[in-house]
């Protein structure tokens, strides 16, 4: 089975699985990635609404988990996703 053959079986929207298949697509071999929200919708076509809304989805489902970085100033940086194997 591949990779993605759990996904396919999920019960989610597309907008979902294709932000899940980029993210696996931008992680590294411990499943991280940090790309913006931006970066995400200019990469995908999708608008940032709909790609934070598949964020949702697939913390929700368990296929996901995020967390908020910051910078030594206390600003917000970027999101850390770590992707479920």
């Amino acid at each position: 089975m591949s990779f993605f053959g759990n996904l396919y079986r999920e019960e989610l929207p597309s907008r979902a699985k294709i932000v899940y298949m980029y993210l696996k697509d931008r992680s590294n071999a411990e499943g991280e990635c940090w790309p913006a929200i931006k970066t995400i919708a200019k990469d995908t076509s999708l608008s940032k609404s709909t790609v934070k809304r598949a964020i949702a989805d697939l913390i929700h489902c368990g296929l996901l988990t995020k967390e908020s970085r910051y910078r030594e100033n206390g600003s917000n940086s970027s999101n850390q996703y770590f992707l479920k194997k």
